[in-house]
């Protein structure tokens, strides 16, 4: 089969396209999946460099995220049939391991998966809007629901709104009743964000993202009966530079989530504004089954829009993934039919 390989850590130079990769085959409990979309996210990047205490059996094939139809059943498999239309939930919950990291993964015309990962997939919903939810939805809507319980009438500041996260998480915030800002790094992403449902957006490369929200918002007070500045929640998946920045945004007892760390994962930190402003920390990893569920309903019924920066074909998945790299989407990346 085709497939995009990593053979090593390193750049985007080490991902090379193997027209000759050997077929997977079906276990007695796992499925080969024909794959018609896979969405990669900048966990692929991590996993491209190397990540820091993840060993992999190289060589590997990247892509978290797939969606497809059923190529072969193993034996004891039931429930499941050839042709069925499917999208892989990418943890194993059963065995261990990570599509695209620790398992072969979507960049590929096949993929084996096990079939306890399967999640059925409703015919109103495509394998591009399907593949671009587990990773980036999942994780947008356990951080916004579950961990961050964002309620209506809070105001909110999204870091990174643009990307597959970022949209994700300015819908799921909207949804709840909240007022959401989001950061953006052009004008036109700015528009678009609008039209996704921000009611505010902070231009980064123009305007100190701090300062934007004093004078809008007013600058938090320290005392817990005082002014009511700042905003309830900061969503920073970024860290890096804007770490601490974030937390001076906040109000007394407000609240910064995170999911991750594009920018860098040992930021400097300010332990007075945690203290002073009673802060709470929040993190949130990954997604559960029912998140995906909840994410295909969602869309399903008009109130989430799975938003689609590019779809690449296979033979381009090293370039589709060096777009992402340089921050140039808006949206989701997907590679595939």
């Amino acid at each position: 089969m085709k497939a995009i390989v990593l053979h090593e850590h390193g750049g985007n130079d080490k991902l090379t396209l193997d027209n000759d990769f050997p077929d997977p085959k079906a276990g007695p409990d796992d499925v080969v999946v024909r794959v018609r979309a896979s969405s990669l996210n900048y966990h692929d990047v991590f996993t491209r460099r190397g990540m820091p205490g993840i060993r992999l059996d190289f060589p590997i094939i990247i892509g978290l995220d797939v969606a497809g139809e059923i190529a072969e059943v193993g034996a004891n498999v039931k429930h499941w049939k050839t042709g069925d239309r499917v999208l892989v939930d990418p943890i194993d919950r059963v065995n261990g391991g990570l599509v695209g990291e620790t398992i072969h993964g979507g960049l590929a015309e096949l993929c084996r998966v096990g079939a306890h990962q399967l999640i059925r997939l409703p015919e109103q919903v495509g394998f591009a809007e399907a593949a671009a939810l587990p990773v980036a939805y999942g994780t947008a809507l356990r951080m916004i629901e579950t961990i961050g319980r964002i309620k209506a009438g809070e105001k909110v500041l999204i870091l990174g709104a643009s990307g597959g996260v970022g949209v994700g998480a300015v819908q799921l915030a909207k949804l709840a009743g909240a007022t959401v800002i989001a950061a953006a790094g052009s004008a036109e992403k700015a528009e678009r964000l609008r039209a996704l449902g921000a009611d505010d957006v902070i231009l980064y490369n123009e305007e100190d993202f701090v300062k934007a929200i004093y004078s809008r918002y007013g600058k938090p007070g320290r005392r817990r009966n005082g002014p009511p500045g700042g905003v309830d929640v900061v969503v920073n998946f970024t860290g890096g530079d804007t770490w601490v920045k974030s937390l001076r945004c906040l109000r007394v007892g407000g609240r910064v989530l995170t999911c991750g760390a594009t920018a860098g994962f040992d930021p400097k930190e300010d332990l007075r504004f945690i203290w002073t402003f009673e802060l709470q920390v929040l993190g949130s990893n990954g997604w559960e089954r029912d998140d995906l569920h909840r994410l295909l309903e969602l869309v399903q019924g008009g109130q989430l829009k799975v938003l689609i920066d590019r779809q690449w074909p296979l033979d381009e998945g090293a370039q589709a993934l060096a777009s992402i790299e340089a921050r140039n989407v808006f949206g989701k990346v997907l590679v595939g039919a």
